[in-house]
Parts: C-alpha cells; structure tokens; sequence
C-alpha cells in the first residue's frame, strides 16, 4: 500500500506539474477496458471543468453485477455518485494541484474517499462498467475478487458519448430530475421485490431509517453493503440505484435524511 501511494503521487505530480496535461485517466495494470472506454473520458472530460461540485469520472459501477443493472438498455446511462470509484478514473490538474501538498503515504483511496477531501463533491459513474478487474492476485482482492469483482459486467455496446448531450449530469439539471424520479417511485418493501411479482413497467423504492436496515437489504438483494465515510457505494444523496428483476429500484434513506453519517462503517 506504501509503494502504491508513493507511485500514485510520482506519476501524477509528472503528468500534470512537469508535462503540464489538462487532466489524466488513471489505468490500473490490471483492467480490461470496453471498446468505448476512451470514448467516454473525453465526452465527460468537459463536465469535470463546467461543474466545481463535479471532481472526477470512473469507469466503474460497484454494483455492476450483470443480475443488478439494465443490461439491454443502460449502456448510455451515467449516473452522479457521492462514492469515490477508482478502478479507470479521470481528474484535473485542479483537483491534483488541491490534492498533491497532503498525498498520503497509503490507503490513497479510503483516504480519497474521507469528506476533508471529497468536499461534498461528486464523480460521475456509468450504468455499466467500461472497466474490469482480473487481478485475482492484487493487493487487495483475493476473497473479494471471487465474491465480487469478477462478476461485474463489461460493457459490449459501444456509445456514441461524444454525440450526447450530457448536460444533465450537471448538479443544477441532475438533482432535481433524480429526486422527482426517487420520490415518484413507488415505496415497497425488500419482501415485495424479491416476490417477482411487481409491475416490471414502474419504478421502486425501498426506505432504509438505519445502518442495520441499510447493510441487511443490500446482502439480500447481492448489492455491496460498506460504507466509507458514512457514504454507501454508488450512492448520491444516500440513494442507492440499482436493478433487480429487471426493475428499476432505489435503496433511499427516509424523506427526513440530513447528510451522510461518518459514524457508519
């Protein structure tokens, strides 16, 4: 973990202080990439300089599990999210020159993950992952890779992001649209879902008041259960999307939601 913050920072520092470039992609060395991988970067590329709540892009979906996104029709969708991704990400020089002065020695990624760094900011993620892990044997997969990672989907559509208007990513256009969206699905319980026997044309909501509620649902349903710095994964505004049974579903906290909780790991 030590060597792996150290490289972070050498690689970074050189890409944006000495050669000077605008913004980065940041490749593991043991991703696959989709057909439109690159495509993606550069259509969201803007979004990261029009919008200062915006401060990165990922390629990937912690819960994109082939059974818990939109397989046929969710290649073009990309969604806001609290929780920092990684795993093929882009960020500004901007966000490395605020970044760079206090790099940690290891854990870079819980640390960037903490709200002294995140600053209620937010990343842009996809429906469907452009990236996928095969490192079974990296530094922190074994167990997790095999309960997890090597059954999230790579996406085999190509999208024409560069073509699309992706405005609507912006915080001022988003937030509204997705919290009519939220508050207009219909309220049912984890029994319910998991009956099958739901409309498949409408939209659902499941209300989590607590961790435990929170934690129980998501093993039940296959979706990833941990928090870092009280921020679920993929989550905006404490909502959880995801689908199951072919069903668009929202995990959200009660309309009485204040803010994340750091307590909740």
């Amino acid at each position: 973990y030590f060597y792996i913050a150290r490289h972070y920072k050498w690689a970074l520092d050189y890409m944006f202080l000495i050669a000077e470039h605008d913004a980065v992609v940041i490749v593991e060395d043991d991703l696959d990439i989709s057909a439109d991988f690159y495509e993606y970067f550069a259509a969201t590329y803007s979004l990261l300089y029009t919008d200062p709540t915006l401060w990165c892009v990922s390629a990937w979906n912690d819960n994109g599990k082939s059974n818990l996104v939109d397989v046929e029709g969710g290649g073009s969708i990309l969604y806001r999210t609290d929780f920092f991704p990684g795993l093929g990400w882009m960020l500004t020089k901007d966000v490395w020159t605020e970044l760079s002065p206090k790099w940690p020695k290891s854990y870079w990624d819980d640390w960037m993950r903490a709200s002294e760094q995140r600053k209620n900011r937010a990343c842009i993620r996809p429906e469907i992952s452009r990236t996928r892990t095969f490192g079974k044997k990296g530094v922190s997969n074994g167990l997790f890779f095999e309960k997890h990672l090597k059954f999230i989907r790579l996406n085999e559509k190509s999208i024409p992001f560069s073509t699309m208007n992706l405005t609507y990513l912006l915080k001022d256009e988003y937030d509204d649209r997705f919290e009519r969206r939220v508050q207009a699905a219909e309220v049912v319980s984890l029994v319910q879902l998991k009956s099958g026997n739901l409309p498949a044309d409408y939209d659902y909501r499941i209300i989590y008041h607590t961790k435990d509620v929170f934690k129980k649902t998501t093993k039940a349903l296959g979706l990833m259960d941990d928090f870092k710095a009280g921020v679920p994964r993929t989550g905006y505004r404490g909502v959880v999307s995801f689908t199951y049974n072919n069903r668009r579903v929202f995990l959200a906290p009660a309309n009485s939601w204040k803010g994340y909780d750091p307590t909740w790991s």
